[in-house]
């Protein structure tokens, strides 16, 4: 398949990919570093490109800046807007978007959508969930399968800092999709990503 020319990257107008798809992965790597992306070991040039288009369009905001998951959080690269692509599941287009901690459901069990950093983390919090990554999925040094640990006893989950799963998170452009309260108003831990831009989320 031809590469395809221009920028492919969304909210990143004023940034030209086709030099960035120019440059060596070695370069790339440390721009992204330079820039405070963090893991970049792990990420293939794509991803490189992604990272250094939205570093160098000012949406750079990514983890690095969440102090390690011991300070406050920001909303993120997107502002916690729903990232969109042609592969946008029906789950997404009928969610509810989310994009600051003071937005409300709709209604009990509303499925919910966001990509704000602020709003994932307080989320987490409330259930005593801790970032996690699936054992055996990485790639290098750069995380797998994202999930939350909610202090069960599986063996496959492995504890991450907050840097590296908004940074992981937002490398691969995903949303994440969740439930405040099921439908009878308990509490709900009800949560899966979706790739607008790719099937295999």
């Amino acid at each position: 398949m031809a590469e395809q020319k221009g920028n492919q990257t969304p909210n990143t107008p004023d940034v030209s990919e086709t030099e960035l798809r120019e440059m060596k992965v070695d370069e790339l790597r440390q721009e992204a570093k330079d820039a405070g992306v963090g893991a970049t070991s792990g990420m293939r040039k794509d991803e490189l490109v992604d990272a250094v288009a939205q570093a160098r369009s000012g949406e750079g905001e990514t983890a690095g800046s969440d102090d390690g998951g011991t300070g406050d959080v920001g909303p993120g690269p997107d502002g916690g807007k729903i990232r969109k692509g042609p592969e946008m599941s029906d789950s997404l287009k009928y969610s509810q978007e989310v994009t600051s901690p003071d937005d409300e459901p709709e209604r009990e069990g509303r499925s919910l959508v966001t990509t704000s950093h602020e709003v994932i983390k307080a989320w987490a919090e409330e259930r005593d969930a801790t970032p996690a990554t699936v054992e055996g999925t990485e790639h290098g040094d750069h995380l797998g399968v994202l999930r939350f640990d909610f202090g069960g006893d599986d063996a496959n989950l492995r504890h991450v800092s907050w840097d590296e799963w908004f940074n992981t998170f937002d490398v691969r452009r995903l949303n994440f999709i969740y439930q405040e309260q099921r439908s009878d108003g308990r509490q709900s831990n009800f949560f899966q990503f979706d790739n607008p831009e790719r099937e295999d989320a």
